[in-house]
C-alpha cells in the first residue's frame, strides 16, 4: 500500500513540475520587451506564481489549472465544481508580497497588479470580476498583459527586473531594534561627555 501512495505521489509532483515548466515557457513567449521572474525559484513562492515585468508595468501572475471544468466569478467569489477556492486573494497576497519587497529595495512605492490566469480548456464565466485583479485565460495571458500599453521604458523594466532577481529582495534582513544600534553608558559617566 505505501508503495502505491509512494508511486501515486511521485506522478503527481512529476505532473506538477511538468505544468510549471510549460507555465514558465509560455509567460517566457509574451514578448521581447517582457521578462519574466518564477517566484518560486527567486522568493520561495508557491509553484505556479510568477513575476512579469515589461512595458505594461509590473505583475505578479498566478497561475490555476482547471481542466475542463466550468470556473464562475462573482465579484471576489471563484466557483469550480461546486468548490470555492480562494485563488483571488492568493493572487492578491502574491502580489502585496512582491509590491512590499520590491518598495522596500527600491525606496520607492512599486505598484504590482495582480493577475489570475487560468489554465484549461473549460470555460470561464464572470457575473461581476473582482476589484484591482485581471483574470484570463492563460492562452491568453500574452494579449491581455499588452494591452495594457507603454508605461514603462525599456531601462525601468530592465532595472526592476534586475531588482526583483536578486536574492536579497525577497528575504528581510534580520530585525535590530533601534535602541539596542546605540551606545549607552552609565548614568553620571562624565567620560562619554568628555568624548568627540
Amino acid at each position: 500500500m505505501e508503495w502505491l501512495r509512494g508511486r501515486r505521489a511521485e506522478r503527481e509532483s512529476r505532473r506538477a513540475e511538468i505544468a510549471h515548466q510549460r507555465a514558465a515557457q509560455r509567460l517566457e513567449a509574451i514578448g521581447h520587451n517582457w521578462r519574466v521572474l518564477d517566484l518560486q525559484a527567486a522568493a520561495g513562492s508557491d509553484r505556479m506564481n510568477f513575476l512579469a515585468v515589461g512595458p505594461g508595468g509590473i505583475f505578479a501572475v498566478t497561475v490555476k489549472d482547471h481542466g475542463r471544468s466550468r470556473v464562475s466569478f462573482a465579484g471576489d467569489v471563484v466557483q469550480i465544481d461546486g468548490r470555492r477556492p480562494k485563488y483571488v486573494q492568493e493572487a492578491r497576497r502574491v502580489a502585496k508580497r512582491a509590491a512590499t519587497a520590491l518598495t522596500r529595495i527600491a525606496g520607492i512605492s512599486v505598484p504590482v497588479i495582480p493577475v489570475l490566469a487560468f489554465a484549461g480548456s473549460g470555460t470561464i464565466t464572470a457575473y461581476g470580476l473582482p476589484k484591482g485583479v485581471i483574470i484570463s485565460s492563460y492562452q491568453e495571458l500574452g494579449r491581455v498583459l499588452n494591452a495594457r500599453g507603454q508605461r514603462l521604458a525599456p531601462g525601468t523594466v530592465e532595472k526592476l527586473y534586475a531588482l526583483a532577481a536578486d536574492p536579497a529582495t525577497w528575504f528581510n534582513p534580520p530585525y535590530v531594534p533601534l535602541a539596542e544600534r546605540y551606545r549607552w553608558y552609565p548614568e553620571g559617566d562624565s567620560s562619554a561627555a568628555k568624548q568627540p
